[in-house]
């Protein structure tokens, strides 16, 4: 079981590794969404711990629709990202249809190389989360990740989009999908129970008071890692 945990720094990656964090994400501007974390700051997070840390790479959180000048710059972060020694990067883009762009995704991995992808959110607003998914199940040599809450605002309310992902992807080399949006220890047994997924995503239900400007609780961790068992 891999339990991913959204970090902003190194304090918060140190107790996230500490607890039983497999994996991390590493954001900044969390009311944004998350956005691209400072140079410094993966710098300093990627020395911190021995787990994997995978960074967020997106610009603004306008939309999941970008300009050439967007991509010019998501470019340059995944370039950097490879010589501070992330692990991988967390990246989603859509076409003004509502499809994956699939001519820049391969710009991204061509870019990549060697690094680790995670499609993130963006395949929540996709025009039809199911097709988008049978895209990117094409470069299952290149996106081991696909993070979704079902297209669902919560992902305990996407549960028949996750069920139908989870399907397509055991028929054939695909990438994992990663329910993510609400979890708490509250209801992940109610989840996993629903859909057997073997990655999930953790964001503010770890923290104290359930806040990003609150301190990750290492307890909180351990709780979900021991119902999963």
């Amino acid at each position: 079981m891999l339990i991913e945990i959204i970090v902003q720094h190194a304090e918060d990656a140190i107790l996230a590794e500490k607890h039983g964090a497999n994996r991390l994400e590493l954001v900044t501007a969390m009311t944004e969404g998350g956005l691209t974390p400072s140079y410094g700051i993966i710098k300093d997070v990627v020395g911190a711990v021995s787990i994997p840390v995978h960074v967020m790479v997106r610009p603004h959180g306008y939309s999941f629709t970008y300009s050439e000048d967007d991509k010019r710059v998501i470019l340059e972060d995944i370039k950097v990202c490879k010589e501070l020694g992330a692990a991988g990067i967390v990246f989603g883009s859509l076409t003004k249809n509502g499809e994956i762009d699939e001519a820049f995704l391969e710009k991204v991995i061509e870019t990549a190389a060697g690094m680790k992808i995670t499609f993130h959110r963006a395949i929540d607003e996709a025009k039809d989360i199911i097709e988008a998914y049978k895209t990117l199940q094409k470069y299952s040599d290149s996106i081991q990740t696909v993070l979704t809450s079902g297209g669902a605002p919560k992902a305990l309310e996407g549960v028949e989009n996750l069920k139908a992902m989870l399907a397509l992807s055991s028929e054939k080399p695909s990438p994992a999908i990663m329910p993510g949006s609400g979890l708490s220890p509250d209801n992940i047994a109610e989840l996993h129970e629903k859909v057997h997924a073997t990655d999930y995503h953790f964001g503010s239900a770890v923290r104290v008071n359930g806040k990003f400007s609150e301190p990750i609780n290492g307890n909180t961790i351990k709780k979900i890692k021991k119902i999963l068992e």
